[in-house]
């Protein structure tokens, strides 16, 4: 497969600006493989394709406000910050990236917040947009945290909507997020309300949680025609026994596997093992999923409408044949459905 069979007509008014009012309640599209159907209906009507003791799998990272502003010493100039991650919590030094990058040295003071609550020093340079920032705190490590959080912003992703609102803070994270890491939200998972979660409780289908926290090389653009040749930033990840048990009886027993998106469906595929079983394992992952590829675990996925040439198109074509879905998103484009972060759903049986 070529980075070129991945386009689609696509048009920015496609991309839904605001999520659903209610969060199960945006519109799905079931696929079919066997029958090759489609069927058009409501998300919180999903649970009518399952069963009892089948399982779905989610990814429980939390989003944290990685989006700060601030000013270089000296000029003022306005700087925007974008928290990678965490690379010594004693250090206080944070991966970064800074827009605008080239008025950034190594050596220069940022300064964030009313009376420069934060300063932060650059210390390396990692990429041409990336820096490597410590950060000059007195305080505890908490006092720290909360210090850099409170003046964070929701990153809620700028092709979505340049502003973020304080609605955002709540509606771009899952209802069952519980560990910080993510500078992305896992969409597929956003659309599962609490009403829902107990539907699927009373009627017996099972949930387990792993841990990926989504960061922006899930978005990164894919440059070169050949896929083989295209390298995924790498993402921390985390599969506890619970959670494997939870898969693993759920194979054995016959029952189906529901992957809650694609950063659940590639944990799944770094932390299978050569028996088609799942193995408790923690660590980072760059798995790259595209055609030709064979999926181990799950039988069944709920995933968003993806941008053209995405990463996370290329995956959902493997997953639910490469003509298969092209042809879903013709059909998507032609009956409305909003596509991106806040658009609506898909289902692959």
């Amino acid at each position: 497969m070529k980075l070129s069979q991945y386009g689609y007509d696509f048009a920015p008014e496609m991309l839904a600006k605001y999520p659903a009012e209610n969060r199960d309640e945006s519109r799905l599209m079931v696929i079919n493989r066997a029958k090759g159907s489609i069927e058009h209906r409501i998300f919180k009507d999903i649970i009518e394709y399952f069963d009892e003791k089948d399982l779905f799998v989610f990814n429980d990272t939390k989003v944290f406000p990685a989006r700060l502003y601030g000013n270089k010493e000296k000029t003022g100039a306005e700087i925007e910050i974008f928290l990678l991650r965490e690379l010594n919590r004693d250090l206080r030094l944070w991966d970064v990236l800074v827009d605008p990058a080239r008025k950034i040295r190594i050596g220069n003071k940022l300064y964030f917040g009313d009376d420069d609550l934060l300063v932060a020093e650059v210390i390396d340079n990692t990429t041409s947009r990336g820096r490597t920032l410590r950060f000059l705190f007195d305080g505890s490590y908490e006092e720290f945290k909360q210090a850099l959080f409170s003046l964070g912003e929701t990153p809620l992703p700028k092709w979505v909507r340049e502003k973020v609102e304080p609605e955002d803070a709540e509606r771009y994270q899952t209802i069952f997020a519980r560990h910080e890491g993510a500078v992305a939200a896992p969409t597929a998972g956003m659309h599962f309300s609490k009403h829902l979660m107990k539907r699927m409780e009373i009627k017996g289908i099972d949930s387990a949680f792993v841990t990926l926290h989504v960061g922006l090389g899930n978005f990164r653009t894919v440059d070169v025609e050949d896929l083989s040749k295209h390298k995924m930033d790498s993402e921390q990840f985390f599969v506890t026994e619970e959670a494997a048990a939870a898969v693993n009886s759920a194979k054995e027993q016959g029952h189906q596997v529901v992957a809650i998106g694609t950063t659940v469906m590639r944990t799944l595929e770094t932390a299978v093992s050569t028996n088609g079983m799942i193995k408790p394992m923690e660590g980072w992952t760059n798995k790259f999923i595209f055609a030709p590829y064979d999926f181990t675990v799950a039988n069944a996925m709920v995933t968003n409408f993806h941008l053209p040439y995405s990463t996370q198109l290329m995956m959902v074509a493997a997953f639910g044949g490469y003509e298969t879905v092209m042809n879903a998103y013709k059909v998507a484009r032609e009956q409305g459905y909003r596509f991106g972060t806040y658009g609506d759903a898909m289902l692959i049986l």
